[in-house]
């Protein structure tokens, strides 16, 4: 269904008109409209944007593209509130994201696993550290730029729903939050597609109507993973760990400088060469030994997943659903069978790359409404 501007607006004033909201504020384009759709909404708006980590102690970045957490974001979003005469607060939780989403970056990585960093920002920033902050100023909820489309049934009941643009939906990130939650959030952007966003921007005379994109993983500003890796390792007097790349018969076939940045399904950036196309299959961080195939030994048909969050009353029994392994991963049909506070994952076509330390997100079997999710932990070898 496509909805007119104005009715798009009308969803968010239904709710939330004459009532202070606090907009997560990060200089770019998409919060920068949030707040937009926001006041234009009737709401009163108060931006917000966080530091959350700073060069000097995550290194690297020598182009200072004004990316998130750079004095030239906080001006832009400052620029923006301006604009709009709505009021702007910064606010530094550069210690909270270090002892939690950073530290947790790296543990996972030193475990052999593969995290998933924005998840954890979610949980424990966005909708904890700031929440806090926007009640402390007489804030009744946050809206933030994902691309996601919340709908309030009944008793208050809160359905959580993929955003209309399929390249840009982001509930594959908000799993872990807490479903309470979600009914003092907006999503403004959800029934948006970017090129909307953008043309937005520009109408509505907004500095950032054209900037560039955040980096998937804002803290690594350089994009180097082994580099920030070794990097922390210094820092905490220790050092990344080399050891023997095997093959699937446990013969060793080369050596590597460190095990902490690969990640299953890697090819490039291993430092060697083997004359043929070799894959990181499995990690196992207790030997340093990384394991190599074939395209055709990273497809498997099950995991197990822990840490679970539902956003919906599941607590035994199966249930089939639509399962992404991957931000950038299609979902696909599976059936789920739940143990306590893990599940298994049964896919009814082999996946290739499944990732013990990435999020497997569950859907509804129309891949629309988001039920929750979880940590992979075990991945059966072939």
């Amino acid at each position: 269904m496509t909805l007119t501007h104005d009715q798009k607006v009308a969803l968010v004033a239904q709710r939330w008109r004459g009532r202070r909201v606090a907009a997560a504020m990060s200089g770019g384009v998409d919060s920068s409209v949030t707040a937009a759709l926001l006041k234009e909404a009737g709401c009163d708006v108060v931006g917000i944007t966080m530091k959350l980590w700073d060069y000097a102690a995550v290194g690297g970045d020598q182009k200072k593209d004004g990316s998130c957490c750079t004095l030239e974001a906080f001006m832009d979003a400052r620029s923006v509130c301006e604009k709009m005469g709505i009021p702007h607060y910064a606010i530094d939780l550069t210690e909270a994201f270090e002892s939690t989403v950073i530290r947790y970056f790296v543990d996972e990585y030193r475990r052999g696993r593969t995290p998933n960093p924005c998840v954890i920002c979610n949980i424990e920033i966005k909708w904890a550290a700031l929440w806090r902050k926007a009640r402390e100023i007489g804030c009744e909820a946050i809206a933030t730029g994902h691309y996601a489309c919340l709908d309030h049934e009944g008793q208050g009941d809160v359905v959580v729903r993929r955003g209309f643009d399929a390249s840009r939906d982001q509930t594959y990130f908000l799993w872990g939050v807490p479903l309470e939650h979600f009914t003092h959030t907006i999503f403004p952007l959800g029934p948006l597609l970017k090129t909307e966003v953008r043309k937005l921007a520009a109408d509505y005379g907004l500095i950032n109507a054209e900037k560039a994109e955040s980096r998937d993983i804002c803290f690594v500003a350089d994009d180097d993973l082994p580099r920030f890796l070794s990097e922390r390792a210094a820092r905490d007097g220790s050092s990344t760990t080399p050891g023997s790349f095997i093959d699937k018969h446990g013969n060793v076939v080369g050596e590597h400088h460190g095990f902490e940045s690969l990640t299953v399904g890697q090819r490039r950036g291993l430092g060697i060469s083997f004359g043929k196309r070799q894959y990181v299959t499995d990690i196992d961080a207790s030997s340093a030994a990384v394991v190599l195939g074939d395209d055709a030994d990273l497809w498997r048909k099950s995991c197990e997943v822990g840490a679970l969050n539902w956003l919906v009353d599941l607590s035994s029994g199966s249930f089939d659903a639509m399962v992404q392994i991957r931000y950038r991963h299609e979902a696909s049909p599976a059936r789920v069978t739940l143990a306590g506070k893990s599940c298994e994952v049964t896919f009814s076509v082999a996946q290739r790359a499944i990732t013990p330390g990435q999020s497997a997100v569950f859907y509804d079997t129309r891949n629309e409404r988001l039920l929750g999710g979880g940590v992979i932990e075990f991945v059966p070898r072939n």
